[in-house]
């Protein structure tokens, strides 16, 4: 009988840790965000208001292998797949941003794409110096509907457009420069449950609940207002163009895009 394929692994699992909870991306080496993925994270996302976790101050997003993530899955950014895409990915972040604890995330290598969405809503976000942080989907002829709304409150919109609007990756040093990063160091695990363990496991579990579901009020309902209008530009402007499918066409292909307007 042969062994179960690596693909059917969970890609993600929830580690009870001292005060806090990792939500790990478990397909390495580039961790992609496909459909399945992003199902698991809003599973456990879901999970952790349960009673099993109401001890727990914060979540560590994390990943085993070299890469955080590379980004969602780029055959699901076709015409017919990107409407349900979208809708998964949507809900994943929506769940992570409904758990009420403080979001941690430490990254390695690349986090690109839906990585960098990912953990867009942490609290704090810790990485390796050799880390790459980008937002790349442009030049898939692609636009990215989280980062859209969240990147300009992290690093302001100037610096967030010239991510979204060139696809240019930043290295940790820039991205620490930014403001897109709040901390680099050589182990971003070790460093995020150090800050967990001195900034949140002292505190009241059930007052820190309520304080993050309050300090994330006004970035929810931007989000709950926005995600709609940009998942209906997506689907309904951006797929049917000729660039938007060239883009992934040419992506899978491994050659350089045939845009409509060279």
């Amino acid at each position: 009988m042969p062994e179960p394929s690596a693909a059917l692994a969970a890609p993600v699992t929830l580690e009870p840790r001292d005060g806090f909870v990792a939500l790990r991306l478990t397909a390495p080496p580039r961790n992609i965000l496909d459909g399945r993925a992003l199902d698991a994270i809003a599973d456990a996302a879901a999970a952790l208001r349960g009673e099993a976790h109401r001890g727990a101050r914060a979540v560590l997003l994390c990943a085993d292998g070299p890469n955080f993530s590379v980004g969602a899955a780029v055959a699901e950014h076709t015409r017919a797949e990107a409407p349900r895409m979208l809708q998964r990915f949507h809900r994943a972040i929506t769940a992570l941003l409904a758990t009420d604890l403080p979001l941690v995330a430490a990254v390695r290598g690349a986090c690109l794409g839906g990585g960098l969405e990912l953990v867009l809503p942490a609290t704090r976000i810790i990485a390796a110096p050799g880390a790459t942080l980008g937002q790349p989907e442009i030049r898939l002829g692609a636009l990215a509907p989280v980062a859209s709304v969240l990147l300009p409150r992290r690093i302001g919109q100037a610096r967030a457009e010239q991510l979204l609007l060139t696809g240019r990756t930043l290295d940790a040093a820039t991205a620490l420069a930014y403001g897109l990063l709040d901390e680099v160091a050589e182990d971003p695990e070790a460093a995020a449950t150090a800050w967990i363990a001195e900034a949140l496991r002292p505190l009241s579990a059930s007052s820190l609940r309520l304080a993050c579901r309050a300090a994330r009020a006004a970035q929810r309902a931007e989000l709950d207002a926005l995600l709609p209008r940009l998942e209906a530009l997506y689907i309904g402007e951006l797929s049917p163009t000729h660039d938007a499918e060239e883009g992934v066409t040419a992506f899978l292909a491994k050659r350089t895009p045939r845009w409509e307007v060279p």
